[in-house]
């Protein structure tokens, strides 16, 4: 047996409110489905909607650019207002600047010409010891 499930398609158009809320979707930096479901309508709808009228298109673009326009002048009003920070961000992502990564190595060594001979005088003396001791063992071969 079959039962009738009611059924009323949803009518999608770009009426004034539905722009208003895909614009406010969009400036609050919303996208695909989350900006649909946000402006009130399905994924489905919003696509299905873009495609019929490209005014929809036009207000999630209009709104992503003046939420770009409001926090980069928050940013800049920041920067100029002395926030060394946020002005180090502006000149790193705005201007691609990028900080000098320079390494000093400073190295202070004194060397003592007595310690320096001492040295200099066991080393003599270990390799005299090394040439008694092989001409010891080849004297013992013999």
């Amino acid at each position: 047996m079959f039962h009738s499930i009611p059924f009323t398609p949803r009518n999608v158009q770009a009426t004034e409110s539905r722009l208003k809320a895909v614009y406010d979707a969009a400036k609050l930096g919303l996208k695909g489905d989350t900006l649909a479901l946000a402006a009130g309508m399905l994924p489905a709808e919003y696509r299905q909607l873009t495609q019929i009228d490209p005014v929809v298109e036009m207000a999630a673009q209009k709104g992503k650019a003046d939420g770009e326009i409001e926090m980069a002048n928050i940013i800049r009003k920041a920067a100029l207002d002395g926030d060394a920070k946020m002005a180090l961000e502006v000149l790193k992502h705005q201007h691609g600047w990028v900080a000098k990564q320079a390494i000093s190595v400073e190295v202070d060594q004194r060397i003592s010409i007595t310690g320096a001979l001492a040295e200099a005088t066991k080393r003599v003396f270990d390799v005299i010891d090394v040439e008694a001791k092989d001409n010891a063992i080849d004297h013992i071969q013999r």
